[in-house]
């Protein structure tokens, strides 16, 4: 029986612009059953909107913690109200 579809809204602080960490969040994605979002943002953080069943998730943010480019400082993640019929990951500026 499937999982319940969640989304999470993940905001990475650290040096985690100008290292590849979009790029490589979004390719990362591509290797679990998540959609959504990564985007730079004005403050120097990164954020980003995953969506997915709730274990697919965790497996792509333990994922993400090994292969990430950069460094995080810091993380935080809050369950958010999901997007129906969004298809794919992609990488905004």
């Amino acid at each position: 029986m499937a999982e319940a579809i969640e989304r999470r809204q993940i905001r990475f602080e650290g040096r985690v612009q100008g290292v590849f960490f979009r790029a490589t969040t979004q390719k990362a994605a591509h290797r679990f059953a998540v959609t959504g979002w990564v985007r730079n943002e004005p403050d120097g953080s990164v954020l980003a909107e995953v969506q997915g069943e709730p274990g697919e998730i965790d497996r792509f943010l333990e994922h993400h913690v090994r292969v990430r480019p950069g460094r995080v400082d810091q993380q935080t993640s809050r369950e958010i109200e999901t997007v129906p019929g969004e298809t794919g990951f992609v990488t905004s500026r």
